[in-house]
């Protein structure tokens, strides 16, 4: 109860800083890809998947990129170098940043959180972690089969970006299934256990440079306000508890969202460079 109190005197502008900022970039970054097609301002063509931004900046995801050349697609060098800039980006920054600071399905599943939160849902059926990157072979193993790029079939951002594009349809369900599953069945399901996207940028961040650092963990008071928070919260133990000798999470699932900064009152917490 002190605790929350503690929070309340420091304003919600400080005690959500960080998701004020996730907010504002995943805002931002789905309006430069919507100003094109609803006002015809065309500062970005395309879409997350592959883009052009102001006529001559390429950026490529590369697990799409990879699935095309496993669908035996000729791709040309833009794209590649696309891809290219995409994965240095990532690598310096941390490769699931993409998932907590530029997906636009992480505010759907983050809304299921909020509500199960507020509803007061505990169940949840268990899932294994692995599946999502089962999920990224099985993506790769069906491109060559079919010649088609499954994945883009079912995935729920291109199906989000169509509907705000194209406006309501069956794009929508696909959306709408992502909330129930994190909402009523499995808690962080998707973004945590299924996304084959996130699951490929997991792997991109084991090299990355900018890393969550409980650099005050001394102070820590085990009030386990970061674990509640945390969608992967399975990474704070060993830093926490000083299983690990450094103060850094560098578990390569950290998605370097800022909720543990945000929710921590003795400040144990920072983003800081890996080295």
């Amino acid at each position: 109860m002190d605790s929350e109190k503690q929070k309340n005197k420091r304003g919600f502008l400080k005690e959500n800083k960080w998701l004020i900022m996730r907010r504002l970039s995943q805002v931002l970054i789905l309006l430069l890809f919507l100003i094109g097609p609803w006002f015809g301002v065309w500062i970005v063509k395309g879409s997350l998947a592959s883009s052009l931004t102001l006529d001559f900046l390429p950026l490529t995801d590369p697990f799409i990129l990879l699935q095309s050349v496993f669908a035996g697609f000729i791709t040309d060098g833009k794209a590649v170098m696309g891809a290219g800039i995409v994965l240095v980006f990532y690598a310096i920054v941390g490769g699931r940043v993409y998932c907590s600071w530029v997906c636009p399905v992480n505010i759907v599943t983050d809304a299921a959180h909020w509500l199960r939160h507020k509803l007061n849902i505990t169940g949840s059926v268990p899932l294994d972690k692995n599946i999502r990157f089962w999920v990224v072979v099985l993506s790769l193993m069906l491109a060559p089969i079919t010649g088609m790029i499954v994945w883009e079939l079912v995935n729920p951002v291109t199906m989000l970006f169509r509907g705000l594009v194209f406006g309501l349809g069956f794009a929508w369900v696909f959306v709408v299934a992502v909330f129930l599953l994190d909402f009523a069945i499995s808690q962080r399901a998707w973004c945590g256990k299924l996304c084959p996207v996130g699951a490929f940028y997991n792997l991109v961040g084991k090299v990355s440079l900018i890393k969550v650092n409980a650099f005050n963990r001394d102070d820590c008071d085990d009030c386990m306000d970061c674990y509640q928070v945390c969608p992967e919260p399975q990474i704070l133990k060993p830093v926490l508890k000083g299983e690990s000798k450094s103060t850094l999470i560098n578990d390569s699932a950290c998605t370097n969202c800022g909720r543990c900064i945000d929710v921590c009152e003795p400040k144990v917490f920072k983003i800081g460079w890996r080295f």
